[in-house]
């Protein structure tokens, strides 16, 4: 049951419900995730999907930073948004006010933009001109571990860049599909019928 939610909510924010819910919502969000979060982050994953309105977001976030559940910090160089402790405190006592798939949505973009940008960064790709074709060459990383370093061929530019986009959707199954391939390997043992000399 709520208790006392006029301590997490100014008088202004009373009169706009939907502002409202979207500041409960970021807050729900930030304090699930895992990871630190960018302003430009918080506004792509809130808005790049039309989960949020632009300017409802904006309005919200004006909210939070004023009454204190929200505040912008400088972490190792970077400006991350951070709750405050009153603002895990109403995210995780009014979350039930936000319906859950709202709630599931923001998440699911949220953890989209984060895997994708750890992708980019874990995984580089060079494309370059061959005799007949291109090479992709794909290097994926964890941290400094190089975990694979191969060059695939594509015969035009086009299909070099599908190859690169298709291993950056998902790049971790690309490595293990490539390893559990050389574990299961077998020497290749030609039927009798398929040797041309046999008579």
């Amino acid at each position: 049951m709520i208790q006392n939610p006029e301590e997490h909510v100014s008088d202004n924010m009373k009169n706009i419900s939907d502002v409202y819910e979207v500041q409960i919502l970021l807050a729900y969000f930030l304090n699930q995730i895992n990871q630190l979060c960018t302003p430009n982050q918080l506004t792509e994953i809130a808005t790049g999907e039309g989960v949020v309105n632009y300017f409802v977001y904006t309005e919200a976030i004006s909210r939070m930073l004023t009454n204190q559940t929200l505040e912008l910090a400088e972490i190792e160089g970077g400006s991350y948004y951070r709750l405050t402790e009153k603002g895990k405190e109403g995210a995780d006592k009014f979350k039930k006010l936000v319906p859950k798939s709202f709630r599931d949505k923001i998440y699911a973009a949220g953890l989209r933009l984060f895997t994708k940008l750890k992708n980019e960064r874990d995984v580089t790709f060079e494309i370059t001109p061959a005799e007949k074709g291109y090479n992709v060459h794909c290097r994926c990383c964890d941290n400094e571990l190089a975990l694979m370093d191969i060059t695939l061929y594509a015969p035009d530019e086009e299909q070099a860049n599908y190859i690169k986009s298709k291993i950056l959707m998902n790049p971790t199954d690309f490595y293990c599909k490539v390893v559990d391939y050389i574990i299961e390997n077998e020497e290749y043992v030609p039927a009798i019928s398929d040797d041309p000399t046999f008579l």
